[in-house]
């Protein structure tokens, strides 16, 4: 692990370049990592993870890849070749898939871990979409993570205590749809502030619009990455 290892990941969901990297300068690489999701990384490429790895950032490249198993390895082995610190797949994609990945990916490069559902979803529309209940998905989709030797999972801070006999030093908790108190919720449905997600069992936590759009981004990640500090204590 990196010699700080913050906890806090801060989302440049930007629709390009210029925008991300503006913000990016005005953090601090030591209180943070960054992540490049599916609109940033569309719209600026390989050349923005290299923009923000120059400003001395770690990058969480987000792009949920979810296809054939031979597909999916080769879209891993090249997020591995840009470099990045962190990269995932969508755990629905099977097993298959998930032991292409991890074996296009060998233990000691950039971090593999499986998307289980997404905290946009309701039980609504999971149900919807024959998922069953976040919970039961959750920790199938997790489980399945851990059998095929993935480093861990994205998770809801909702589902997180069900997988605390997975995780640990070699099976980590990335959550997202963390607000801190007193900020909206967007259009995200299943929330936890930092501190609820770190006592659920996070290591990692995925903050976005409220760091992003703060009137003062550096003091914004400043306050969450010291009650991640204090937390995880």
């Amino acid at each position: 692990m990196p010699r700080t290892d913050p906890a806090v990941i801060v989302a440049l969901d930007y629709p390009g370049a210029r925008e991300a990297l503006a913000l990016a300068q005005k953090l601090d690489p030591a209180r943070c990592r960054v992540k490049v999701g599916s609109e940033l990384f569309t719209a600026a490429g390989p050349s923005v993870v290299a923009g923000l790895k120059s400003l001395g950032f770690e990058v969480f490249l987000d792009l949920k890849f979810h296809d054939i198993p031979h597909t999916v390895a080769r879209a891993c082995r090249s997020a591995c070749d840009l470099g990045v610190w962190m990269v995932n797949v969508h755990a629905l994609g099977g097993p298959r898939m998930l032991a292409a990945a991890r074996a296009a990916l060998p233990l000691g490069l950039a971090h593999l871990i499986g998307v289980t559902v997404l905290t946009s979803h309701s039980e609504h529309e999971l149900a919807e979409l024959g998922l069953g209940s976040a919970p039961a998905r959750t920790q199938a989709l997790a489980r399945m993570c851990r059998d095929v030797g993935l480093d861990g999972v994205v998770c809801s801070a909702h589902e997180a205590p069900l997988l605390a006999d997975l995780a640990g030093d070699a099976f980590m908790l990335v959550t997202p749809g963390i607000r801190p108190p007193g900020t909206p919720a967007d259009d995200q449905r299943r929330t936890a502030d930092i501190g609820e997600a770190l006592a659920a069992g996070a290591r990692y936590l995925v903050i976005g619009r409220p760091i992003t759009q703060a009137p003062d981004p550096a003091a914004a990640l400043e306050a969450c990455a010291r009650a991640a500090h204090r937390k995880g204590e």
